[in-house]
């Protein structure tokens, strides 16, 4: 075995620092449980921190007659009527607490003059009911995450990668990886691990995630310990992301810009979005305008870099600065250029994973014993299509139950059974990878993989271009047994790579394999082919290995809910 070990052993190891990893672990910290958190990134610069638009519950502080049935009933409808009622019930009931949670931790909220949370409209909610502070809601609450965890003096170690999880006969008993910096390998035992580890949108080209985050770590250690993932094909893109500079694609431009009245044009100059959804134009839904935007450049009357232009220009200079802040400083910072005076140009970006690990409704465990899954690694609440702002309360609200489940699971377990076998195959794995010495590099196979995705699984698929991607993933897969890995003095950031490289291969298989299953156009996935939504379609689809495709029946929509589910007015409304 290669250099330094550690060996460190807890009740609960939690895989991943942003809001739910640390939810879990304040959870866990709060009831006196023996807790480690685990990060491959600063856990002050968690993807967490990137979300803007606000946080959702029905506090009912702006429209008195808002409740979480109706909450339950925008997101089941906003969902194609694929996520899981009983995860979405739980999330609506609980999110009043969590966002108590916040306020207990010092949260500092955005308030009406008498002392009422504000809250906004955002996107397709009947009633005003998402939280905020500024347009930073996500970076606030990660700051107030990281100081709680602080208070409570919660072992944080953001420089450690996980590359397996330890399970015998089932059973979870600890995880194996490294150092992100000076390669020490770490082993450490645990009666139970929560993986909160993200999506999988990084295996696109454009993408909101930035390098080396969502690679769908989430996804390859759950398959590999056993789990399973669901609906890995139900991908929302965002309609707006920049196309330059390269290395940062995908960088967002907040919704507010079409919210503040922001228009589209193609290169030719028409307002495109007349053909596509004339009445709400800009503000219709994330799906549609994706899906304009992407029909647009596909048919030849994009802009020359392959977008459209998004153009506030002609807004008044002090609206922009007051309302759209961040926008405007992050196009001077990436590009030098000034969205009072020029048209942004932007096409489609990955955004937000709404499949992921499959898990029980009530405690997010995975069938495997003593495993977790919370937050964007998750499944059940978001379906075909998510509604805005309820991925920051799924964070809050499961997090504190996963905790609760982990620690009653951990106090409940009479003995830890060990495997000297699985340990030798998580230590194997890695040396032999630090031994690779192929001509391949793994940033060049990365590429390749988001290339292929980006071509075959993106805005709209058929099934020429999902057969097409499998045979482009098999020949990257095939490069990937030959690639070279060189940890330097700068840190083993080259082995971390590798792993990300493996965790987006299976990610993008299961993709592929599930978008080939669903033989419809429901919400984010669109098949070409298929135009049109499928009655019998309305399932999850369970992955458990290549071209292992399941379907999951989806329960029956309480009455008092399904009552509820009418069309929401969009007038006046930015439509998430």
């Amino acid at each position: 075995m290669n250099g330094p070990q550690r060996q460190v052993a807890t009740s609960v190891l939690i895989i991943g620092t942003g809001g739910s990893g640390l939810r879990a672990a304040i959870e866990l910290a709060e009831r006196r449980v023996d807790v480690l958190a685990v990060g491959k990134r600063p856990k002050a610069d968690a993807h967490t921190s990137l979300a803007a638009g606000g946080i959702n519950a029905a506090l009912a502080t702006m429209d008195p007659a808002d409740d979480w049935r109706q909450h339950a009933a925008d997101t089941l409808r906003e969902s194609y009527l694929l996520a899981h009622p009983d995860v979405v019930q739980t999330v609506t009931e609980g999110a009043a607490r969590g966002i108590e949670d916040l306020e207990r931790y010092g949260m500092l909220f955005a308030r009406e003059e008498d002392g009422r949370i504000s809250q906004r409209f955002f996107g397709a909610h009947t009633y005003r009911r998402t939280a905020f502070a500024g347009d930073y809601t996500g970076l606030e609450i990660q700051r107030t995450l990281v100081n709680r965890a602080a208070q409570l003096h919660i072992p944080i170690l953001d420089t450690v990668y996980i590359t397996r999880i330890l399970v015998s006969d089932n059973v979870v008993f600890g995880a194996y990886g490294f150092d992100i910096n000076d390669g020490t390998r770490y082993v450490i035992h645990a009666d139970a691990v929560v993986l909160a580890a993200g999506g999988h949108t990084r295996i696109w080209r454009r993408t909101s995630s930035r390098r080396d985050e969502n690679t769908g770590d989430s996804f390859r250690l759950a398959v590999l310990a056993g789990g399973r993932i669901r609906d890995p094909e139900l991908v929302q893109f965002h309609p707006s992301g920049v196309i330059e500079p390269e290395n940062a694609a995908g960088t967002l431009v907040s919704e507010a810009a079409r919210g503040e009245g922001g228009v589209l044009r193609n290169d030719l100059g028409e307002r495109f979005m007349a053909r596509y959804d004339p009445q709400r134009m800009e503000l219709s839904t994330r799906d549609r305008v994706a899906l304009a935007a992407y029909t647009e450049i596909k048919e030849g009357r994009g802009t020359p870099n392959g977008g459209v232009w998004l153009d506030v220009s002609h807004l008044p200079q002090e609206k922009i600065m007051r309302r759209l802040p961040r926008v405007y400083q992050t196009l001077l910072e990436l590009q030098m250029l000034d969205i009072t005076q020029t048209p942004i140009e932007i096409a489609p970006t990955a955004h937000y994973s709404m499949g992921g690990v499959w898990v029980r409704p009530e405690d997010h465990s995975t069938g495997v014993d003593g495993l977790y899954a919370i937050g964007e690694a998750a499944s059940g609440l978001h379906g075909a299509n998510r509604l805005g702002g309820n991925s920051l309360i799924e964070l809050l609200v499961y997090g504190r139950i996963v905790g609760q489940a982990a620690a009653e699971y951990s106090a409940g377990l009479v003995e830890q059974r060990r495997s000297a076998g699985v340990l030798a195959e998580a230590r194997g794995e890695v040396d032999e990878l630090l031994h690779n010495d192929g001509p391949e590099n793994v940033r060049a196979l990365q590429r390749a993989l988001r290339n292929t995705m980006t071509e075959h699984a993106g805005v709209v698929r058929d099934e020429t271009g999902l057969l097409a991607g499998l045979s482009e993933l098999d020949a990257v897969e095939d490069r990937m047994s030959r690639m070279g890995v060189h940890p330097d003095i700068a840190g083993f950031q080259d082995l971390a790579h590798a792993f990300d490289l493996k965790a987006a291969a299976l990610a993008a298989r299961a993709t592929l394999d599930a978008a080939l299953e669903r033989r419809e156009t429901r919400g984010c996935h669109n098949r070409s082919d298929y135009p049109d939504l499928d009655e019998s379609m309305r399932v999850n689809l369970v992955w458990s290995g290549p071209r292992l495709v399941d379907r999951e029946e989806i329960p029956p929509i309480p009455e008092e809910i399904f009552a509820l589910m009418r069309e929401v007015s969009t007038v006046g409304k930015l439509v998430e």
